[in-house]
């Protein structure tokens, strides 16, 4: 009996000195004034949807944090608003698929990462068409084909998912 009531005490005591972090939205700013940073944290831990913008005011970047990590899809812009890159993180690192755009808002290509280095296969495009594909392989470029036949005589059209 003694022995339960001091497990009782002492859980009781443990969970009066528990006090849970809570989530809030923090915005950071520049010394001008204008808006640098705004998203959700717990405690000082980056958690959730946050935005980052330029000085002049436009957004540079917005997406996902878990535990201070890039996590899921993020969207990069220049100083002018227009796209820049977009893409999925993983733990922090660029992973999956990205998409690199031209200075006017075009695909100039996309590329599959593993911890943020080329890792399988980049598409290259020029006025909004395929016109080649390259392998990598740990950031080194295997191979390079320029038609979509000598393409699928090497490889398959499901390893581009």
């Amino acid at each position: 009996m003694i022995a339960k009531l001091s497990v009782f005490l002492i859980l009781c005591i443990g969970l009066v000195g528990f006090s849970p972090v809570k989530r809030m939205y923090k915005k950071d700013y520049y010394k001008t004034g204008k808006l640098k940073a705004e998203g959700w944290v717990k405690g000082t831990t980056k958690s959730g949807y946050w935005k980052f913008y330029h000085p002049n005011g436009k957004i540079a970047e917005q997406g996902h944090y878990t535990n201070n990590k890039r996590t899921k899809y993020w969207y990069f812009y220049n100083e002018k608003g227009s796209i820049t890159k977009e893409g999925h993180y993983n733990k922090g690192s660029m992973a999956n698929w990205w998409l690199y755009y031209d200075a006017t808002g075009k695909i100039q290509h996309k590329c599959q990462l593993i911890n943020g280095v080329k890792n399988g296969y980049c598409l290259k495009y020029k006025k909004e068409k395929l016109a080649s594909a390259e392998k990598y392989s740990n950031g080194k470029k295997i191979k390079e084909w320029y038609s979509l036949s000598s393409f699928k005589k090497e490889n398959s059209l499901s390893d581009l998912k």
